[in-house]
C-alpha cells in the first residue's frame, strides 16, 4: 500500500543485504520513523515492545530476526537459543511459531556455511507469500461487499466495522481485515469504514485511521463502545477483524474487544467476518477459550496515553489516579458460533473443523 503516494512495506531488507528495515509503529500517526534492525536483540526488542505489530508481521520479523541472529552464530546451538528468544517475546500470535518451525525445518538441516544466505531467502519467500495470501483474501472478501452493495441496490453506501489494526500494517502488505475493504475502494465501491479506536494501545485510531487515510478510504473513529449502537441503528452493514490465532475448529483469537463486537453483531443480525492467512490457523487447539494463552501486557498501557500537543510535540500523560492499579488482557477469544465465516486466501470457510477442512485438507 502507499505512504505519501509511495508504494511501502512494513518491512523490507535493506539495500546492503544485511540489515532489515521496520516502520516503528509505536511512532505512528504523529511521527513516520523507519527503525533497522541488525541484530537477534534489535529484531526481539521490535515484537516485543510492539515497534511491529500483527500476527504475520510478527511472524515475518521473526523470520529476518533468525537470519541477524544465524549471521552472529550459524550452528545448532545459536539457532535454538535464536529460536527460544524470539519465540518468548509476543506468546499469543501463532504466526509466530509458524515462522520459526518454518526455519527449524527449512535452515537447521543445511551446513553451518548456507544457513545465512538461506535464512535471509526464506524470510524474504514468507514476506512474499503473506503479500500473496493477504491479496486472495482481498479478492474473496470484495465478493462478500459487491453481494452486500447488489442487495443495497448499488445506492448508498457500504459501512463496515472493524477492530484493532488488521491493515497492511499488521501484514506484509493488503492487511487481512483491510484487504477486501481496499479491493472493493479501488473497484469504485462506495465504502465507509468505522474505525474502532481499540484502546488500550489504540490500534484503530493511531494505525488504522492513518493508513485508510493515506489510501484514501473515507473512514470515522468511534470509541470501542460505539459500535452496538451503530448496528442497533442499521449504520453498519458488516463487521470484519483479523486474528491473532485461529483454532481448528474456528474459534477467533483476537485483540481485545472482539469478542463484544461478536456478540452485537450477532444480536443484531449484522455479518461477523474474520481475515485470516493459513499460518494464523492453530490446527493443534480446539477449544481457543480454554487452551490460547491469553496476554497480559504492561499496565501503563491503559494508565497512560500518548497524544500530539498543541505545539505539534507529543507527550505521555497518565489517566487514572495516582496508585491505581490496572489489569490489561490484551487479546479476547470469539467462539464459531458468533463468526459468520472466515476469510481466507483460498476462499471464505465456515467457523468449523469441517469448513476448514474443506479448504485446507491437508493439515486434518
Amino acid at each position: 500500500m502507499k505512504v505519501n503516494g509511495t508504494p511501502t512495506r512494513p518491512i523490507w531488507l535493506d539495500e546492503d543485504g544485511f540489515g532489515v528495515n521496520i516502520i516503528d509503529q509505536t511512532k505512528l500517526p504523529h511521527t513516520y520513523e523507519i527503525v533497522r534492525m541488525e541484530t537477534l536483540a534489535d529484531a526481539c526488542h521490535a515484537i516485543f515492545d510492539m515497534l511491529v505489530r500483527g500476527a504475520p508481521l510478527i511472524g515475518a520479523t521473526a523470520a529476518y530476526g533468525m537470519a541477524l541472529a544465524l549471521r552472529a552464530d550459524a550452528t545448532d546451538a545459536g539457532f535454538e537459543q535464536a529460536y527460544k528468544e524470539l519465540y518468548a517475546t509476543r506468546p499469543t500470535a501463532v504466526n509466530l511459531r509458524w515462522a520459526l518451525d518454518e526455519m527449524r525445518k527449512q535452515i537447521l538441516p543445511l551446513p553451518v556455511a548456507e544457513r545465512v544466505k538461506a535464512a535471509y531467502a526464506l524470510s524474504a519467500q514468507i514476506c512474499d507469500d503473506d503479500v500473496a495470501q493477504n491479496s486472495a483474501i482481498g479478492d474473496h472478501g470484495l465478493k462478500i461487499i459487491e453481494e452486500i452493495w447488489e442487495k443495497k441496490g448499488k445506492t448508498g453506501v457500504i459501512n463496515i466495522l472493524t477492530h484493532c489494526n488488521a491493515g497492511w500494517l499488521a501484514t506484509v502488505d493488503w492487511g487481512t481485515a483491510t484487504a477486501p475493504i481496499y479491493k472493493a475502494f479501488d473497484a469504485g465501491i462506495p465504502v465507509h469504514v468505522w474505525v474502532d479506536e481499540t484502546r488500550p494501545r489504540n490500534q484503530g485510531a493511531s494505525l488504522t485511521a492513518w493508513e485508510l487515510g493515506n489510501h484514501g478510504v473515507p473512514h470515522t473513529l468511534i470509541v470501542d463502545n460505539a459500535g452496538g449502537h451503530l448496528m442497533q441503528h442499521g449504520e453498519v452493514d458488516l463487521c470484519i477483524v483479523g486474528t491473532d490465532r485461529t483454532t481448528a475448529s474456528g474459534d477467533v483469537c483476537n485483540k481485545i474487544g472482539t469478542y463484544l463486537k461478536a456478540l452485537a453483531a450477532h444480536d443484531n443480525g449484522v455479518p461477523f467476518y474474520v481475515g485470516l492467512p493459513s499460518p494464523t490457523i492453530d490446527w493443534t487447539v480446539d477449544d481457543g477459550v480454554k487452551e490460547i494463552p491469553i496476554e497480559q501486557r504492561d499496565a501503563t498501557e491503559v494508565t497512560e496515553m500518548t497524544g500530539r500537543l498543541k505545539d505539534g510535540s507529543t507527550a505521555t500523560v497518565t489517566i487514572t489516579p495516582q496508585g491505581c492499579k490496572a489489569a490489561n488482557y490484551a487479546f479476547d477469544v470469539t467462539p464459531a458460533k458468533y463468526v459468520t465465516g472466515l476469510i481466507t486466501e483460498r476462499g471464505v470457510a465456515h467457523p468449523s473443523k469441517d469448513g476448514l477442512a474443506k479448504l485446507f485438507p491437508e493439515f486434518t
